[in-house]
Parts: structure tokens; sequence; C-alpha cells
């Protein structure tokens, strides 16, 4: 499984961008308010469509249906299983034949309210020992995140039991500090 990562985003030209995308997409990205939120939903889709080529060889435009809780699968192919992330830095895809999930997030200042109503209090525990709390709730985050995107169930009010019964091996979490993202893959 290969992820694909832009974290370059304002390099992107987005005049360009957007006549190499579907009109779906591109109405999507248009949704957003500034300009950084367009580059990044464009940047998520570029590079599904960069995966979809190199590892299916599909350079039509994918189109996507979605799910009952909003998670989207490409029409007219349902063997394959796709997800998209991004955050201020970094848009993320991967491309599988198999149920994935992907989340990246920004290493944010950390806030103890958010991790009360995310974390378990073992989560809790691992954050409040860490060197650098933040890093440590996003990365237990990111893993949250991925499982819900693989399962399609999305955030809920389960999120402090999400991972209770998942296996680590199930989970790649690469930090990139140096551009302030961490990002998690799911892969049953």
């Amino acid at each position: 499984m290969k992820v694909y990562i832009n974290d370059n985003i304002e390099k992107l030209d987005l005049p360009l961008a957007l006549s190499q995308i579907s009109e779906q997409r591109q109405e999507q990205a248009l949704r957003f308010k500034y300009e950084q939120g367009q580059r990044l939903c464009v940047a998520a889709y570029l590079l599904l469509k960069e995966a979809l080529a190199e590892q299916e060889g599909i350079t039509e435009n994918p189109v996507f249906e979605y799910g009952e809780h909003g998670k989207p699968f490409i029409i007219g192919h349902p063997e394959l299983h796709f997800n998209l992330s991004h955050c201020k830095e970094a848009a993320v895809c991967v491309l599988s034949r198999r149920p994935v999930g992907i989340d990246v997030e920004s290493i944010g200042r950390y806030r103890e309210s958010v991790a009360r109503y995310a974390m378990n209090d073992e989560e809790l525990r691992l954050i409040a020992q860490a060197e650098r709390p933040e890093i440590a709730f996003t990365r237990l985050w990111t893993k949250k995140e991925s499982l819900l995107k693989l399962t399609g169930l999305g955030i809920n009010d389960q999120m402090k039991s999400v991972l209770e019964g998942a296996s680590s091996s199930w989970f790649t979490t690469i930090e990139n500090i140096e551009k302030n993202y961490i990002y998690t893959v799911c892969e049953q």
C-alpha cells in the first residue's frame, strides 16, 4: 500500500488544477470559502487520480457516490477502496483493494478539553506522560479517525472507545515534525 502526499500545497496552480478534475470535485472545492481549502480539496483529488493511474491504469476522472455515513466510493469501481484527508499543511490519499482509512492532522496546541472528549483514561495517561503531549494526542487522534474512516462511520460520540479491540498491526503512523503534521493509515 502506498500513501500519496502533497505537502507543498502553496505551489499548486489552482486554476490549472481545477481544469483537470471532475465537475463534481470542482463544485466541492469551490464550496470552500478560502483558497487554501480549495487547494487542499483539489490536491487530495489529484492524488487519487495519480494513485488510480499508477496502481490501476485508470486515467478518467473518478466520480463519487456516497455511502450512508458519507464515505465516498468510485462509481464503476466497487472493487477499489480509497480515502482522502487534508489538514493545513498536507493532503493525503490511499488506494487499496481492501477497506482503508487515512487521516492527516496538523500538530497543534494540545487542548485538554478536546482530549477529555475523545480519549479514554489510558490514552489520557499516555498523553500526559509524553514529552510532547500535542504529538501524542495527534498520533492517537489520527489512529481513531483513520479507523472510523475505514469503517465509514466518521467521528461520533463513541470516540473514547474507538480503538478498543483494534490491532496495532492495522495502523501505520508517520510523523513529519518538520512540516508539522502526522498521518495514520488503517487497513485491516
